[in-house]
C-alpha cells in the first residue's frame, strides 16, 4: 500500500499516542516551553520514550547530550540512567535556563550537569576530560550541518556496548532526504553512512518521527 502524507501523518500521530505515554511534569513541559517562548522542535513523547528505553539498555554510567533545549529529551534519557548522570549542552542561555528548571521539576536535576556554550568547543573540551571509553549514551539533536564534526569528537568516548543516536537523520521541517543539495542533508548523510561503514559499530536509521540514526560500539 502507497504511504500518503495524510497516511504518514496518522502514523506518526498514532505512534506517539500509543507508545508516547508521559507523567504529569512531562505532559506540560510543550506547553510551558511554548508560553516561554522555545521553538517547537523537541522530540515527540514516542521519542522519548525510545531514548528512554535505549539509555537503559547500556551501563548506564554516563550520557552526553547534544542540544538540550527545553529539557524534554534530557529527562527521558536521565531516567534511563538511574545510576549515572548526563551531561547536556546548550548554547542558548534562555533555553538553559528553562531546562534546568525542568530537570528540578521532573526530580532529575541531581543527574544532570547542563554545559553552556556552542557544542564543538564544550566536546572538545569533555575530549580532554574524560577518559576514552566512558560514555555509554550519546543523544545528537543540535545543528544538523555539525552532526559529522560531533561524531567525530564523540567516537573515541564511547564505551564498548555503548550508544549513539541521532535526530533528524532523515529530514526536519525545512529540508528532507531527497533534497541532497540542502546543507543539512549532506552532512546528516556523510553521518549515516559514515557510521553504516564504521566496522567498530552496528547502526540502523529508523523512520520513526523525522529519523533516528541508532548505533552500538560493539563489545
Amino acid at each position: 500500500m502507497e504511504m500518503t502524507p495524510d497516511r504518514w501523518t496518522y502514523t506518526c500521530r498514532y505512534l506517539e499516542e500509543t507508545f508516547g505515554r508521559s507523567d504529569r511534569h512531562l505532559l506540560g513541559l510543550r506547553d510551558r516551553a511554548l508560553a516561554a517562548g522555545l521553538p517547537d522542535i523537541a522530540v515527540t513523547a514516542d521519542v522519548g520514550r525510545l531514548l528512554h528505553l535505549l539509555a537503559s539498555t547500556t551501563a548506564g554510567r554516563l550520557g552526553i547530550e547534544v542540544g538540550t533545549l527545553g529539557g524534554f529529551s534530557g529527562i527521558w534519557i536521565a531516567r534511563g540512567l538511574p545510576r549515572g548522570r548526563l551531561i547536556t549542552i546548550e548554547r542558548d542561555d534562555k533555553h538553559a535556563d528553562f531546562a534546568l528548571a525542568q530537570f528540578e521539576g521532573a526530580g532529575v536535576a541531581g543527574q544532570i550537569e547542563l554545559r553552556r556554550g556552542a557544542a564543538l568547543p564544550v566536546l572538545e573540551a569533555l575530549g580532554h576530560e574524560l577518559s576514552p571509553g566512558t560514555v555509554d549514551f550519546a543523544f545528537l539533536d543540535a545543528d544538523k550541518v555539525e552532526y559529522p564534526a560531533y561524531w567525530a569528537l564523540l567516537r573515541p568516548l564511547i564505551a564498548k556496548g555503548g550508544l549513539l543516536v541521532a535526530d533528524n537523520v532523515l529530514g526536519s521541517g525545512s529540508w528532507w532526504v531527497d533534497q541532497v543539495d540542502h546543507p543539512a542533508r549532506k552532512a546528516t548523510d556523510t553521518l549515516n553512512r559514515t557510521l553504516a561503514e564504521d566496522p567498530e559499530f552496528d547502526a540502523v536509521a529508523v523512520p520513526l518521527r523525522e529519523g533516528l540514526l541508532i548505533a552500538r560500539r560493539r563489545d
